[in-house]
């Protein structure tokens, strides 16, 4: 479904991004894994139309995406968790789970009752503000706004960032919740090696804005994987 093809992406005169390529699937989780700074996120902000390409192509559903803004993307089904979540603080939980519907048709606007089946804490913060969440509880959230749009491919980044293991743990059962559904591509950019490998059914890892290693998930060589993950 979704074909990253040598894609290069430029700030100014520095290059986060040389021919990058990955690919990703419905019912499937491809991994992207790497030190800060390698270009992890700067991939993502590109397949979800945040930054533009100098090279390559991003095709999703067979359409080549280029010259397609940020909204346009979402309402064909992409979805982006961005690092730090950027949920709306004052709005409540409920106000920011219906932002979600500005890429819907109006008879398909409401919150799936599954939303709180995979997270049963936001059923009952509904009139808190995003705010006063913790900060688990608003990755939860952020993740959870993103599922309202009903996505056929759901971008990650980073989503155990300074989050308690308690909720490190829902959150890898909620992912893999996802891909046992079948119906959705699943792009998870990640640090933290054990909870990578452990959903990975592929993965590619990066250093200084280009792919070093990819391969299946079974066949990850751990060894070779943290070496470009250690500081």
């Amino acid at each position: 479904m979704l074909t990253v093809e040598a894609i290069d992406v430029h700030y100014g005169a520095a290059q986060a991004l040389k021919r990058v390529s990955l690919a990703a699937a419905p019912g499937r989780i491809t991994c992207v894994m790497g030190r800060n700074g390698v270009g992890k996120t700067s991939l993502l902000r590109a397949v979800a139309g945040h930054r533009a390409p100098s090279g390559g192509r991003i095709v999703w559903e067979g359409h080549d995406l280029a010259g397609l803004p940020p909204h346009e993307r979402a309402r064909r089904g992409i979805a982006f968790v961005p690092q730090g979540r950027e949920i709306f603080p004052l709005l409540s939980v409920e106000e920011n789970l219906r932002t979600g519907f500005a890429v819907l048709p109006r008879h398909a606007r409401s919150v799936q009752s599954e939303i709180f089946d995979l997270f049963p804490v936001l059923r009952s913060m509904l009139g808190r503000r995003g705010g006063d969440l913790s900060g688990g509880q608003q990755q939860q959230l952020a993740i959870a706004r993103a599922l309202v749009m009903r996505p056929r491919l759901l971008l990650l980044d980073e989503p155990t960032e300074g989050i308690q293991p308690s909720i490190i743990k829902d959150i890898g059962r909620v992912i893999t919740h996802l891909r046992e559904v079948g119906t959705m591509a699943i792009v998870l950019v990640e640090q933290y090696f054990d909870f990578a490998r452990e959903l990975a059914d592929t993965f590619v890892v990066m250093d200084r804005g280009e792919v070093v290693l990819s391969g299946t998930g079974d066949g990850m060589d751990e060894t070779a994987v943290r070496r470009y993950l250690s500081v």
